[in-house]
């Protein structure tokens, strides 16, 4: 009977129409959130692919040198928390005069974890391409570069793209985190609304059906693609 009470109490809190009429008549503040948390997305998007391809075809290179300095990257930015990373950047670099605004603070911290990852799944899928399809390019007249660039990449995007794309799912998700750097992103804004009105059930909610919005539809190309190249 108590147990009945306590659901019957949560579904008449969450369906509380004077609470939802408070967040309708301040939309604009998670669709600001929202609008920054694709911003943040975006921008390390970019950044998480280009660290992705050079550090991931460093560690496919001869260079032992410079494949034990991307190897010491990877390892260290994969096997530590993101929470921990986001809060040095934030806290320790203005002590050693290096001054970043929140939202760089969060694109620098999101594109370095994620780059981490993403340089793994390039590095894999170059060296699934077979080194026989290299040496007959070299065999050609070919330079590395060459062969590099025109044989072996195009042939590694395809393999790339799924798991790269999960990358991107799971870089959209991780940037709730950036609340702790005041980024000002959809998690900041919804916490900060909730703390303020008290409305966290609505709060909440609106918001994970934001973020259904932005990973759902990527989650499910990832999977399209996925199947594709195993077809082919």
């Amino acid at each position: 009977m108590l147990k009945q009470q306590l659901f019957t109490d949560g579904v008449n809190f969450m369906f509380n129409m004077a609470r939802w009429s408070i967040l309708l008549a301040d939309w604009q503040v998670f669709a600001e959130g929202f609008a920054i948390t694709i911003a943040i997305s975006f921008v390390s998007l970019l950044g998480t692919l280009f660290i992705s391809l050079i550090v991931g075809l460093i560690r496919c290179s001869q260079n032992r040198t410079a494949k034990s300095v991307c190897l010491a990257y990877i390892n260290f930015f994969q096997n530590t928390p993101l929470l921990v990373q986001l809060l040095f950047m934030y806290n320790v670099l203005p002590r050693l005069n290096i001054m970043l605004s929140p939202f760089a603070c969060g694109c620098l911290g999101l594109a370095l974890y994620t780059g981490a990852f993403g340089a793994s799944v390039v590095e894999a899928a170059v060296k699934a391409i077979p080194k026989g399809q290299t040496e007959a390019a070299l065999s050609q007249g070919m330079s590395y570069l060459q062969a590099l660039f025109l044989i072996v990449i195009p042939q590694a995007v395809k393999i790339a793209i799924p798991p790269m794309t999960n990358q991107c799912v799971n870089m959209i998700k991780n940037s709730a985190t950036l609340t702790v750097v005041t980024a000002g992103e959809l998690m900041y804004r919804a916490d900060g609304w909730a703390a303020e009105y008290g409305c966290y059930t609505q709060s909440f909610f609106v918001s994970a059906i934001l973020y259904l919005i932005l990973c759902l539809p990527l989650s499910k190309w990832s999977e399209y693609l996925e199947k594709k190249v195993v077809r082919a």
